[in-house]
Formats: C-alpha cells, structure tokens, sequence
C-alpha cells in the first residue's frame, strides 16, 4: 500500500497554499535543492568539462529515460530524455509519417494541445507531399480511424476537460487499418497507469515537469516502439543521434535504437533535477494512485455540485474516463481562478471557461479538497471575483 503522507513530505509546499495545479508545474521537490547545487559545485564547478564523461552526463539522458519508462509501461532502451516536448512531437510524428509513404492523412481531434496541432501543421508544410491534417471531435476518433489515415496523433488526456482516450482501443484499431499511433503523454505520465508496450503504441512523447515534477522546462521524452527503432528515421539528425557523435563525420548516419532519437546536447542540470524528482516515485503503486486520484476527483466535483450550482461540470463525470483532472465551466472563469488564487488556492484557467485543478496523490489529500472547496464556494456565494483587479488578465492563465 502506498505511503502517501511519506510522499507528501519529499515535496516543498508553501505555507498557506493549497496547489492544485501539479497538471501544469509540478511543486518542488525538497531533495532537488541540494542536489542540483551539488552538481553545479561538485561536477560543474570542479570537473569542467570532465564531468561528461567523470559524471556520466552524456548517458544522463538514457539512464533517465527508463526511469521514466518504467512510470509509463516501456521496455528498458525504447525511452530517451532531452529537448522540449514540442521537438519529441515533431520528432515522433516525422518518423511515423515516414512509416507510410503512401497515405497522406494525419488524424487528430479537437481535444489535442493546440501545440501539438501546429507542430503538425508545420510539419505538413515543410514535407509539402499533400499531407492533410483531419480533426474531429474526441468522441468520433474511432470512427474516423479507415484507411487513409497514415498517423493517429491523440493526447491521451484532454488537457481542457480531462477526457481520457482508450490507448488500447484506439491502437488496436490504428493497426488494423495499416495507421501508426503517435501518444502525447503530457497529462498521464505520472497520474495515472500508463501501458504503453502493453498497448502496442508505435511512438509516445510526454513532458516533465507536470506530474513528473522535474521543474520549469524540464527536458521532454520520447518512446519508440521496439519493433521500430532500427528503421525509424530521425527528422531532426542532430550530432547526438548520430552514430558516432565523436568521429565528427560530415555526413549523418543514425544511431543504434533509441539513441536516433538523441539531438542536441542534453540539459544536464534540468535533468539532474528530473533525477531526483523521479525518487519520489520509489515504492509508489500506480494503482494504489490511480484509485486516490479518482476518490479525490470524485469528492471535488460533489462538493463543488453541492455548494456552487451556478458552475458547470467540464470533466467526465466518471473518474475512470478521464486523468487526474477536473475542470468547471462559468463565463468568468478567468476571474473567479485569480480569486482563488489570492485565497491561496492555486489551479489555472483554459480558454475560453474553464477553471481547472489538478488533483496529485503524492501531496494532496482529502483535507486539502475540502478547504479549497470551502473557499471556492465563499468566492461564489458572494461574488469576490467580480473586481476590475480580477479581470486584468495576466501573460500566463
């Protein structure tokens, strides 16, 4: 059974602050301070340029990559760390494009992150072959899967609503229509269980810095399947994919596996953060925290129903539908959110309505739902969110 008040305390939590928005930026872990100093006093400071090879800082990105594998049901080597998650997408869906010449549709829905659309969008206009982005409504996905679809391109958690896909299903179908699967993980690695091997993915990407709680701009991953690996290839050939990065060969000839998938110099202090982020996972149980955030998502959305009507239920009703998020709808979203905010109650707000929270079992707890409902019903009540201050919207929502 997972300890989780022993997980709640490796994280640093400001007094005060109730933060439910571990789907954005994960808080920090406590350990993560003294570690990244150490690197950067210990191995920067003192080894220079040594510490790429005295510190292990070029295999940094491999041996964290099946780290990260291990949370998100891959085989060990088929997971690799670095760059941002918009250039693993662009990564991922390049080489699952080249995976059919033949076929010219790549399949999205309307629940997709917008970047992710437009790294598509980009992509077909550089390859310039007739490519043609479709996308649907999340619920009509399955049906649109036939065989012109070249790519199914899903994030498998609706960043807006919660709305969870069935990888499984989704995949199975994908195949058996001759398409190749593309999964954006950025709101399921670390909330809920993830079976990628399982599920016969084809390529999955995902950040870090949500639920992984890696930090601000912590470095992105990429999956390929094993089946894959030796003949995918890399669209962006960058000097660390290649297969011998140190020969400085003008001409590029890809890695080994996952190696390919390699570009530029890794971001050793971001991923010595993300290192000791993933300890936290140690002795952690995904179904134990699957059934936690469930319960905790559940208990939000009652009380909330209960106590503010006049707001409107965004997310799934049923918690095994959707990740480990729940969004409200009211015209005035952004308003009520900085109210909230200023209360010390921390989520954020999508476009155009939605007020959205994340609910993290490694440090959040029942105690914390029902204080924040507590303040989201005065805020409500009494309308505190209806001031010109509220209003002012701010760069980041």
């Amino acid at each position: 059974m997972t300890d989780f008040k022993k997980t709640r305390s490796l994280f640093h939590l400001p007094e005060g602050v109730i933060y439910l928005d571990g789907n954005s930026l994960g808080p920090l872990p406590i350990a993560a301070k003294d570690h990244v100093a150490k690197l950067m006093t210990d191995e920067w400071g003192e080894l220079l340029i040594k510490g790429w090879n005295k510190a292990g800082w070029m295999m940094m990105p491999r041996r964290i990559g099946d780290r990260v594998g291990k949370l998100v049901g891959a085989a060990e080597d088929t997971v690799v760390m670095g760059d941002t998650l918009s250039i693993k997408v662009y990564q991922a869906l390049a080489s699952a494009v080249d995976l059919v010449p033949e076929r010219k549709v790549i399949l999205s829905d309307s629940g997709n992150f917008p970047s992710d659309l437009y790294i598509a969008q980009g992509l077909i206009g550089s390859l310039g072959r007739g490519h043609e982005l479709k996308i649907v409504e999340p619920e009509d996905v399955e049906a649109a899967i036939d065989e012109n679809v070249a790519v199914l391109m899903l994030t498998e958690v609706d960043y807006r609503t919660g709305r969870l896909h069935d990888m499984k299903a989704l995949t199975k179908k994908a195949h058996s229509v001759g398409a190749i699967t593309v999964w954006d993980l950025a709101h399921s690695a670390g909330a809920l269980p993830v079976d990628l091997d399982g599920a016969e993915a084809d390529f999955a990407v995902g950040c870090t810095y949500k639920y992984l709680n890696g930090g601000p701009g912590a470095p992105a991953f990429i999956y390929v399947a094993p089946r894959h690996l030796e003949k995918v290839r890399p669209a962006l050939s960058g000097w660390l994919g290649h297969e011998s990065p140190f020969a400085f060969d003008l001409g590029y000839r890809p890695g080994g596996g996952i190696d390919r998938m390699r570009v530029g110099t890794p971001p050793i202090i971001g991923l010595a953060a993300l290192d000791v982020a993933l300890d936290a996972w140690e002795g952690v149980d995904m179904a134990d925290l699957r059934r936690q955030s469930i319960k905790l998502c559940d208990l939000f959305v009652a009380e909330v129903e209960k106590r503010c009507p006049m707001l409107t239920l965004g997310s799934p009703r049923d918690g095994n539908k959707r990740g480990s998020q729940i969004s409200f709808l009211h015209a005035e979203g952004y308003a009520i959110m900085q109210a909230l905010i200023a209360r010390g109650v921390i989520g954020d707000f999508r476009a155009p309505n939605a007020i959205r929270f994340g609910f993290t079992p490694l440090y959040i707890g029942e105690k914390d739902v029902l204080a924040a409902v507590d303040i989201l019903a005065d805020i409500m009540t009494n309308s505190l969110w209806d001031t010109a201050e509220y209003k002012q919207k701010a760069l980041v929502t």
